[in-house]
């Protein structure tokens, strides 16, 4: 089962069980798939379906982080339940002891010596962490190691 059609079968639970608020923020998803879909006129994979549920992630813990300013915690809740309902849909993200593995064979693989390679050590752990990692926190410590 792709993860788009797990999408669509959560959908119609959340429907069958009156759930709208898990309802909602699937719809949310499903809109923004459906959206990328005809603007691109492709049929999205689901390397491109991960992609769209971390913008949406990051959009809702940037409204969770406004409101929670704003001292709206009932919408904050409401966030943070939706994060909730998106992260399951994320592939089981690498632990630190793989992330630090990968970043070692792409830094000796690669002979990267200095922050100026950087770059390159970068593209190879992105490309075989296949979305598994948080990017900004594996450049933080890439960076480190290089420095």
């Amino acid at each position: 089962m792709t993860l788009k059609e797990r999408i669509v079968a959560d959908m119609k639970a959340a429907m069958r069980e009156k759930d709208t608020s898990r309802l909602e923020t699937i719809r949310l998803l499903r809109a923004a798939i459906q959206r990328r879909e005809i603007d691109e006129r492709l049929d999205l994979d689901d390397g491109m379906v991960v992609q769209i549920v971390r913008k949406l992630v990051k959009q809702f813990a940037d409204s969770a982080e406004q409101f929670a300013r704003g001292g709206r915690t009932d919408l904050v809740d409401k966030e943070q339940f939706g994060i909730a309902v998106l992260e399951s849909y994320l592939p089981e993200p690498l632990s630190d002891a793989e992330i630090a593995e990968m970043m070692e064979q792409a830094i000796t693989s690669l002979d990267a010596r200095s922050v100026q390679d950087m770059g390159k050590v970068m593209k190879h752990i992105q490309e075989h962490a296949g979305g598994r990692a948080d990017m900004g926190r594996v450049s933080a410590r890439v960076k480190s190691r290089l420095s």
